[in-house]
Parts: structure tokens; sequence; C-alpha cells
């Protein structure tokens, strides 16, 4: 008997002053716009994986504090599905030096119907 598992994955909400923090990345359909997130690595925590996917991604110094939740994402046309774990926290510092990973265009911290870039974003 085949043993089924998913691939995990974790993801950080980050909200202040009614602006949230994501990433503009390049994706096979090409730029969109996500929260910071990535896989968990072998041996690592659900907490700390959160808190290094969104300084990869952002460059910013992120703190999990609660769980927002748990959900479950079978990619269409593939056998792969997603199971995310998504952290909400604050965030404690930027790092403006910090490389992002590769595909992550930018940080932007978004509002309704506008965006400012991880600079302003970063002073804020």
């Amino acid at each position: 008997m085949e043993i089924w598992k998913p691939n995990v994955t974790v993801a950080a909400v980050v909200e202040r002053d009614g602006r949230f923090l994501v990433v503009e990345e390049e994706t096979d359909d090409g730029l969109r716009f996500n929260q910071p997130a990535g896989h968990l690595e072998k041996g690592e925590s659900l907490v700390a994986a959160a808190a290094r996917e969104a300084l990869e991604e952002t460059a910013h110094r992120f703190r999990p504090e609660f769980l927002v939740g748990i959900y479950q994402w079978p990619k269409p046309g593939s056998d792969i599905t997603y199971l995310r774990f998504a952290f909400g926290g604050s965030v404690e510092g930027f790092e403006p030096e910090r490389r992002l990973d590769d595909g992550i265009v930018r940080a932007v911290r978004t509002i309704p119907g506008n965006t400012t870039t991880s600079d302003e974003a970063s002073s804020q």
C-alpha cells in the first residue's frame, strides 16, 4: 500500500494599519501577488519555516504569533496537493540589503486599490 503525503507549506500573514505584506513573484502564469510562503524544510518547525520564508522573500523579520488556518489545495491537473499552515504575526525589523529569493520581484504592502513598494513598507 502506497502512503500519500501532501507537500507542506507555510505562509506569513502580516497586517498593519489595514495593509498586508505580500510578494510580487514570477509564476508559470506570469507575475502574481502572494503571501510570503514556501516549503517546510527537513527538521524545521512550522513556526521557524514561516519566519524564514518571510525573511527570504521580503527581507522583513517576521515573528509568527498565531495560527491563521490550515488549508488544503489540490493543484489542478496534477497529483500534487499542498497543505499550507498560515501564521499571523508582526514584523520586527527590515534588512534592506538582503537579496530576495529567486523569482521574487519585490515585497509590497497593499491597501485596497493601491500598493506601495517595500522601501515605503519598511518605514511604515
